[in-house]
C-alpha cells in the first residue's frame, strides 16, 4: 500500500496529460507545425480573451493578470490550434488577425501569449513556392516582408526582406527594426521610385537609415546604382522628405554656362507652403557677369469657390562688360494671371481673369530655359478681367465690369479698356398675350435697353503705365434700344423687321479752324459733355428651298444615290438718315494756279469720340445673300447596313453683295464668296474665300462707276482671294471599325437575315467560330520584340493668299506648316514641327524632338538647327518630383548677336 501510494503520488506530480515536451526546442521567427489538421471549411473568425490562457482546471483565490491588453480577432482557413501548455496559438493558410491597431495575414501565423510575440511568415508550395507573403498594417503604414517577429507589448518588431511604400517611393530592406508606431531603422536597403520592385532598373542604396513615416528619411552613406551596377555618386548622407502635406522648403537651382553672361544658377528658391488653399514660390536666376533674374508664382484654390494661379517675372539683362562699346543693360517683365470661379459658387455673379501683359520683347530677350521653345513665336499679348451679374425676373437685368488689353509685341502698342461697363435689359414683349404662343406682327414686337460705357487707352510700350498712357484716354457711353418684329408671308417666307435707337455720351469733342499765321490746321480739345442722338431701319426676308437629285435607277444598285442641295436666300433692306446738323465747317486757305484761295473743311466735333462721329449720308440699301449646302447619300461599305450613308460635299457655300440706292455711283458692293468643306473622313478641312468687283479700274487704278464687262473685261473682277487647308494624318485609327461597334459574339448577327438556320447549324457555326479563335491565339501570340505597328500622327497647314485690287497680280503670302511625332516604340519617339515660306523660299522656324522612356527616368533632346535661335538641348532625369534634381542637362546656347 506505500508503495503503490508512493507511486501515485510520482505519477501526478511530474507526468503530463496528452503532451509530450521537447527538450531543446526553441520557437524561432517562423514555425512550421508538423501536425496539419484538414477542415471541410474555413475555420470561423473567433476572438481570444487575455483569460483564455489560463487553466480552467486550477482554481486559485487571486486573479491572474491580463497576459494581452486588447482583444484579439483571428481566423485561418486550414486550421487554428492553441496549445495551453506553451501558451501559443497556431493559425495555418490564410491566416488573419488583428490586435488593437495592428493587422496581420500571412500564411503562416503563431501567437505566444507568454513573450507577447506574434510569429508571421508565407507559406512553401512544392508549385508555387513561397506565398502568402506576411502583409503587416498598423495605423496607414503598410509593409510587405517574407517574415516578421512582433512584439505586441512593446510594439517593437524585426521585419524580413520587407517592402514598404514610403511617398512616391519605395523602400527595400533586409533587415528592418521596429521602434515605435513612429520610426523604423534600416540597414543595407534600397530606395527607389520604379515600378518593377523585383528588378528596378535604378535604386540609391543606404547603408543604415532611420525611417518616420510620413514625414523623412534620414540616410548615411548612400550611392546611385543603375541595375546594380554602381556609380560613382556618393553621398556621405542624404535626407528624404516624405510629407503628405504641403512643406516649405528649398528649390535647388540649374547650372550652366551662357555665351554672353557667363556662368550661371537658374530656377534655384524657395518654396513657402503658406496653407492649404496657397503657397507661393520665390525663385531667381543669377549669372556672372551681374545679370539676374526674379520669379514670384502663387497657387491658389477653395473647393466649390475658386481657383487660380498668379506668376511675376523679372529680368535684368546685361549685355558684354561695363566700359566695352557692345556694354547694354535691358530690364523686361512679364505679368500672368488667371482665375476660375465654380460654377456652383455664385449662380447669379461670376468673377474670372486671364491676364497675360508685359515687355513685348520678353519671350524674345528671355534666357530663362523656361521660356524657351514655342513662346518665342508669341507675338500677341491679351489680358481680360471680368465681373458679371445678373438679376433674375421678367424682366431679366445684367451688367459686367471687363477690364483688357490687348499688345502687338511686333509694333510695340498696346490697347486697354479701364474698364468696360455693359448693362442690358432682357427683351420685353409689350403686346405678348399673357397665356398662348406669340402670333402675327403685333404680337411679337419687342424691345431691349443696352447701355455701353467705355475708359479706352492707346499707348506703347515704352509708356506702359506711365503718367502719359492717360492722356490721350478716351471715355464714353452708348446707349442702344433695339425694337423688332418677325412674321410669316405666304407660309414660307420669314420675314423680320426692326427699328434702332442709338445715343451716344462723351466727355471730349475737338474744335477745329485754320490757324492763317502758321498757315496749318489746329484742332482745340474741349472737355465736357456732349451727345448726339442716330436711328436707323432694316427689315429682311427670307426662306429655305431644299432641291434632291435622285441618281437611282429601277434594278440598279448605284453608289451614288442622291445628292441634296439646301439654298437659304435672303434680302435685306436698310436705310440710315443723314444727320448733318452735327457737323460744322471752317474756312482753309489753299494755293492754287489763280493763287490764294478758300475752301470750305467739313467736320464733327465727335470725330474723336470713343464710338466715333454720327453718319453724315444718307443711305439707303439692299443686302442679297445666298447660302448653300450640298449633302450625297452613298451607298455604305457595310452591307448590314439598311439605310445610305450620308457624306457632306460642301459645308457652307455663301454669296453675297448690297446695292445702295442712295449712292451716286459705284452702288454694287464687291460680291463677296466664301465656303468650307471636310475631305478623308474629316480628317482634312478646307476654307476658301474671294471677292469679286464688278466694277472697272481707270489708267491711275483706281475704281470708276463703269463696270468691268463694259471696260473690255469679264463680269467680275478678282480683287483678292485665299485658301487654307489643315490636314490632321494618323495610323492609331486606321483598320478599325469606325463606327466604333463592338464585334458581337452572337452567330446570328453574322448570320443572313433572309434565311432560317436550325440549331444545330448555329452551334455547328459557332464551334467552328472557338476552333478558329483558339487556333489563332495559340499560333498568332505577338512578338515581344517586334512592334509591327508605328504610331505616328502629321499635321499640315497650307495657306495662301492673292492679292489684285489695283491690279499688282501677286501673290501676297504663302506657306505650309507641318509637324509630326512617330512612337518608333511605346518607349522612343521623335517628333519635329517647322514651314516653308513658299513665296520668299525659307524655312520658318524648325525644332526637332526626340523622347525617350526610361521607365522611372525621362532622356529628351530638342535642336533648332537654324535661325537667331539655333541651339540644342540634352536632358536626363527621374521621372518622381522627389528625386528631379537628380539629372543631368546639357545645352548649347544661341549664338551670340552682335
Amino acid at each position: 500500500m506505500l508503495f503503490a501510494l508512493s507511486f501515485t503520488v510520482f505519477i501526478n506530480t511530474l507526468s503530463y496529460s496528452q503532451d509530450i515536451p521537447q527538450k531543446g526546442k526553441s520557437i524561432g521567427a517562423t514555425v512550421k507545425d508538423s501536425t496539419v489538421v484538414n477542415l471541410n471549411k474555413p475555420a470561423e473568425p473567433e476572438t481570444l480573451n487575455a483569460e483564455k490562457a489560463a487553466d480552467t482546471t486550477v482554481t486559485d483565490s487571486v486573479k491572474p493578470k491580463e497576459l494581452l491588453e486588447h482583444i484579439v480577432k483571428y481566423s485561418a482557413t486550414d486550421y487554428t490550434k492553441f496549445n495551453n501548455k506553451k501558451q501559443q496559438l497556431y493559425l495555418y493558410n490564410n491566416a488573419k488577425i488583428d490586435y488593437g491597431d495592428m493587422n496581420i495575414t500571412a500564411g503562416s501565423i503563431t501567437i505566444d501569449y507568454g513573450t507577447n510575440t506574434v510569429y508571421a511568415r508565407g507559406i512553401t508550395d512544392t508549385i508555387e513556392g513561397y506565398t502568402q507573403k506576411p502583409v503587416f498594417t498598423q495605423g496607414s503604414n503598410v509593409v510587405e516582408p517574407d517574415s516578421i517577429v512582433f512584439n505586441t507589448k512593446s510594439q517593437k518588431a524585426l521585419i524580413y526582406n520587407s517592402v514598404t511604400e514610403q511617398g512616391e517611393g519605395n523602400v527595400i530592406a533586409r533587415v528592418t527594426k521596429k521602434e515605435n508606431d513612429s520610426v523604423y531603422f534600416i540597414k543595407n536597403a534600397k530606395y527607389t521610385t520604379a515600378e518593377n520592385l523585383e528588378d528596378p532598373d535604378y535604386y540609391i542604396r543606404l547603408l543604415k537609415a532611420k525611417i518616420v513615416p510620413g514625414k523623412k528619411i534620414v540616410t548615411g552613406p548612400a550611392g546611385i546604382y543603375i541595375y546594380d551596377v554602381p556609380t560613382p555618386v556618393w553621398l556621405p548622407f542624404s535626407f528624404f522628405p516624405q510629407s503628405e502635406k504641403h512643406t516649405s522648403g528649398i528649390i535647388i537651382p540649374t547650372f550652366g554656362e551662357q555665351n554672353d553672361r557667363g556662368y550661371f544658377l537658374q530656377n534655384g528658391g524657395y518654396y513657402f507652403a503658406i496653407s492649404d488653399y496657397m503657397d507661393l514660390a520665390v525663385l531667381g536666376d543669377y549669372y556672372t557677369n551681374g545679370s539676374f533674374g526674379l520669379r514670384l508664382e502663387n497657387t491658389y484654390a477653395k473647393r466649390y469657390r475658386f481657383r487660380g494661379n498668379l506668376a511675376f517675372r523679372y529680368e535684368n539683362l546685361i549685355t558684354s562688360e561695363r566700359g566695352f562699346p557692345d556694354y547694354a543693360r535691358n530690364t523686361i517683365y512679364n505679368l500672368r494671371w488667371s482665375h476660375s470661379q465654380d460654377s456652383k459658387a455664385n449662380p447669379s455673379s461670376r468673377f474670372s481673369a486671364s491676364v497675360n501683359l508685359g515687355s513685348s520683347t520678353y519671350y524674345r530677350n528671355s534666357i530663362n530655359q523656361i521660356n524657351a521653345g514655342s513662346n518665342y513665336l508669341t507675338n500677341t499679348l491679351s489680358s481680360s478681367v471680368s465681373y458679371s451679374k445678373t438679376f433674375e425676373g421678367e424682366p431679366q437685368v445684367n451688367y459686367s465690369l471687363t477690364a483688357t488689353h490687348s499688345q502687338n509685341t511686333n509694333t510695340q502698342t498696346i490697347n486697354m479698356t479701364l474698364p468696360t461697363f455693359q448693362g442690358s435689359v432682357g427683351r420685353m414683349y409689350p403686346f405678348a398675350s399673357k397665356s398662348g404662343s406669340k402670333k402675327g406682327i403685333i404680337q411679337n414686337i419687342n424691345l431691349q435697353y443696352n447701355v455701353r460705357g467705355e475708359n479706352r487707352i492707346a499707348t506703347v510700350d515704352s509708356l506702359f503705365f506711365k503718367k502719359e498712357m492717360f492722356d490721350d484716354a478716351r471715355a464714353g457711353f452708348q446707349h442702344t434700344i433695339p425694337i423688332s418684329t418677325n412674321f410669316k408671308v405666304f407660309k414660307h417666307f420669314s420675314v423680320s423687321a426692326g427699328a434702332n435707337y442709338n445715343e451716344v455720351w462723351t466727355f471730349k469733342t475737338i474744335d477745329k479752324r485754320f490757324n492763317t499765321v502758321l498757315g496749318e490746321e489746329e484742332v482745340e480739345t474741349i472737355n465736357g459733355f456732349d451727345a448726339y442722338r442716330t436711328y436707323n431701319f432694316s427689315t429682311s426676308i427670307g426662306t429655305t428651298v431644299y432641291g434632291m437629285f435622285n441618281f437611282e435607277k429601277e434594278g440598279k444598285d448605284t453608289k451614288l444615290k442622291a445628292i441634296r442641295h439646301v439654298m437659304r436666300p435672303s434680302i435685306s433692306y436698310n436705310i440710315n438718315p443723314a444727320f448733318d446738323k452735327y457737323y460744322n465747317t471752317y474756312e482753309e486757305e489753299v494755293i492754287t494756279a489763280d493763287g490764294l484761295t478758300t475752301r470750305d473743311v467739313e467736320f464733327s466735333r465727335f470725330e474723336d469720340a470713343i464710338f466715333g462721329a454720327p453718319n453724315k449720308n444718307f443711305s439707303s440699301s439692299m443686302g442679297i445673300s445666298l447660302a448653300n449646302n450640298f449633302e450625297a447619300k452613298v451607298k455604305d461599305r457595310d452591307s448590314t447596313a439598311t439605310e445610305p450613308k450620308k457624306i457632306k460635299l460642301l459645308n457652307s457655300l455663301n454669296f453675297s453683295s448690297a446695292y445702295n440706292f442712295a449712292a451716286d455711283s459705284l452702288q454694287w458692293s464687291p460680291v463677296r464668296v466664301s465656303g468650307s468643306t471636310q475631305l478623308f473622313q474629316n480628317q482634312m478641312s478646307i476654307n476658301f474665300g474671294a471677292t469679286l468687283d464688278p466694277y472697272a479700274l481707270d489708267n491711275n487704278n483706281t475704281r470708276i462707276n463703269t463696270f468691268n464687262i463694259d471696260n473690255g473685261g469679264s463680269l467680275f473682277r478678282l480683287t483678292s482671294a485665299n485658301l487654307t487647308a489643315s490636314w490632321s494624318l494618323s495610323n492609331k485609327n486606321k483598320g478599325k471599325d469606325k463606327s466604333n461597334n463592338v464585334a458581337s459574339d452572337n452567330p446570328e448577327d453574322f448570320l443572313p437575315k433572309n434565311m432560317d438556320f436550325s440549331n444545330e447549324q448555329i452551334n455547328e457555326y459557332q464551334n467552328n467560330k472557338d476552333s478558329k479563335k483558339g487556333n489563332k491565339d495559340d499560333n498568332e501570340e505577338p512578338s515581344k520584340f517586334f512592334n509591327h505597328k508605328i504610331p505616328w500622327n502629321v499635321r499640315l497647314a497650307y495657306a495662301v493668299n492673292y492679292a489684285n485690287s489695283r491690279r499688282q497680280n501677286e501673290i501676297s503670302s504663302h506657306s505650309l506648316m507641318f509637324s509630326g511625332d512617330i512612337e518608333l516604340t511605346s518607349k522612343w519617339s521623335i517628333g519635329a514641327s517647322s514651314g516653308y515660306d513658299i513665296k520668299n523660299q525659307g524655312f520658318t522656324y524648325t525644332q526637332f524632338r526626340f523622347q525617350r522612356d526610361l521607365e522611372s527616368w525621362n532622356m529628351n533632346f530638342s535642336w533648332i538647327p537654324f535661325s537667331d535661335r539655333t541651339s540644342w538641348n540634352f536632358f536626363i532625369g527621374i521621372k518622381s518630383s522627389i528625386l528631379k534634381d537628380l539629372k543631368y542637362e546639357k545645352r548649347r546656347q544661341p549664338d551670340q548677336q552682335l
